[in-house]
C-alpha cells in the first residue's frame, strides 16, 4: 500500500503545525538521541528516505556532507523541503519508498525517520537499501517501537474519569496492517515486532552497531503535564546499522 495521506491539505495543515515541522529537529522529542546514532557525514554521498521537510538533507550537508537525496512520496513534503533549501548539493525526488531503483553503490549513508511503519516489507525496504549502499555504508533509522504498533488504536485505556491506566498491547506476534487515527485521519500502518526489524537487518547483509528505546529528555519532560506519561511506554525505536 502506498497511502499518501500528506497531500490532502486538511491532514498537511494539522502536520504542518506539529512542533517537528515548525521547529525542524530541535522540535522532534528522539533527536537528542537519534543525533547521536549519525555517522560521520564528510565527504559521504546521503539518502534520505521519507524525507519529508528535509530536516535531515540539511543536516547532513550543514555537517558536511558531499550531497544528500531526499525522497518522498507527498509533493506537499517535498514542496516545503524546496522552500528551505538553498544548496545545489540536494536534490529531491517524488516516488514512493516501495518504488526506489538506486544504482549499486549509490551512497555511502541511508537516513529514514519514522516511515518504515508506513511500508508493508521492511525485508524488501532493506534489500534496497543494501543495494544501494557502498561497502561499509551506514543506514540509520527510527520508527515507531513495536509496543506502541502492536494493538492498533495506538492510544491508552482511560477509566470513566479519563485518567489514563494503561498503555495496550496485544496481538503483537500478529505481524501486519493496523489502523490508527493521526491528526484526526484513520491511518494505515504496519506491525512488525523488534524481531522481525532486527532479524531483517542481519540477513539482508547488515551489522547492528546500536539500538536505542529513546526516552524524553528533560527539558522535554518538563514541557507540559502529560509528557512524564512518555517514560511509561516506548513509542519509538532507533537503529543504527552498517552494511557488512
Amino acid at each position: 500500500m502506498k497511502e499518501n495521506k500528506y497531500d490532502n491539505p486538511a491532514f498537511f495543515e494539522q502536520y504542518s503545525k506539529m512542533s517537528r515541522s515548525v521547529d525542524g529537529l530541535k522540535g522532534a522529542g528522539e533527536w537528542h538521541e537519534f543525533k547521536k546514532m549519525m555517522p560521520d557525514f564528510s565527504g559521504k554521498r546521503v539518502l534520505d528516505l521519507g524525507c519529508g521537510f528535509g530536516w535531515h538533507c540539511l543536516y547532513a550537508i550543514e555537517n558536511g556532507a558531499e550531497s544528500a537525496v531526499g525522497v518522498d512520496i507527498s509533493e506537499n513534503m517535498l514542496a516545503e523541503a524546496r522552500k528551505k533549501t538553498d544548496s545545489p548539493k540536494i536534490s529531491y525526488i517524488r516516488q514512493a519508498l516501495e518504488d526506489i531503483d538506486f544504482p549499486p553503490a549509490s551512497f555511502d549513508v541511508v537516513i529514514s525517520s519514522l516511515t518504515f511503519h508506513y511500508i508493508e516489507s521492511f525485508q524488501a525496504m532493506c534489500e534496497k537499501i543494501n543495494h544501494s549502499l557502498a561497502s561499509g555504508g551506514e543506514f540509520v533509522f527510527s520508527v515507531e517501537h513495536p509496543v506502541f504498533t502492536a494493538q492498533g488504536t495506538q492510544d491508552w485505556y482511560y477509566d470513566e474519569d479519563g485518567s489514563k491506566l494503561h498503555w495496550p498491547v496485544d496481538k503483537y506476534f500478529t505481524e501486519g496492517l493496523r489502523t490508527a487515527n493521526f491528526l484526526g485521519e484513520d491511518v494505515a500502518k504496519y506491525h512488525k515486532t523488534l524481531t522481525t526489524y532486527v532479524n531483517t537487518l542481519l540477513e539482508t547483509g547488515f551489522e547492528l552497531v546500536k539500538l536505542v528505546e529513546p526516552e524524553p529528555d528533560a527539558a522535554m519532560l518538563n514541557s507540559h503535564p502529560d509528557m512524564p506519561d512518555e517514560l511509561r511506554r516506548p513509542m519509538m525505536l532507533l537503529v543504527a546499522a552498517r552494511k557488512k
